[in-house]
């Protein structure tokens, strides 16, 4: 897993967004980039994403919306949220709909926005592993059950 690189998506209604964000992390990242909340859906059908990063203000479906909308089939890739407006609102939102790890204002800061992709990077590992484990124990429960009724039968 080390030698992977962490996939990023990254949604904004604005082309220089993309292309500005693009051109700062797709060396150290595996970034792909959607012009539209309809765009990022048909990249998440195809492509494995860890990190989720959407503008809030987009024609069509707002951030949040397009947070809401993918939670039922992906719920596991960490959110970002981005705005250019203190819009309390659409945070809230965020927070308690679209199941945000971060909120950040834009014009996005290169260094905190990095740092924020590899913590939260860093909590989508630990609640993988979480999960993997969690599905080993089950494994072993269930075949401890079945020996202790074979045990319990003859």
């Amino acid at each position: 897993m080390l030698d992977k690189k962490i996939a990023v998506l990254y949604v904004d209604d604005e082309e220089n967004n993309l292309i500005s964000f693009k051109a700062t992390f797709r060396l150290k990242y595996q970034v792909y980039t959607a012009i539209s909340a309809d765009e990022a859906i048909k990249i998440m059908e195809t492509k494995p994403v860890d990190v989720i990063i959407t503008d809030q203000r987009m024609p069509n479906m707002t951030g949040v919306e397009f947070l809401e909308n993918i939670i039922g089939k992906y719920p596991d890739p960490m959110r970002i949220l981005l705005t250019g407006y203190a819009d309390m609102g659409a945070v809230v939102d965020a927070v308690n709909k679209g199941k945000i790890f971060h909120y950040l204002a834009k014009p996005w800061d290169e260094n905190e926005l990095d740092m924020t992709i590899q913590r939260a990077f860093e909590v989508y590992s630990e609640r993988k592993n979480i999960k993997e484990m969690n599905g080993k124990l089950a494994v072993s429960n269930d075949q401890l059950e079945f020996l202790l009724r074979q045990k319990l039968l003859s």
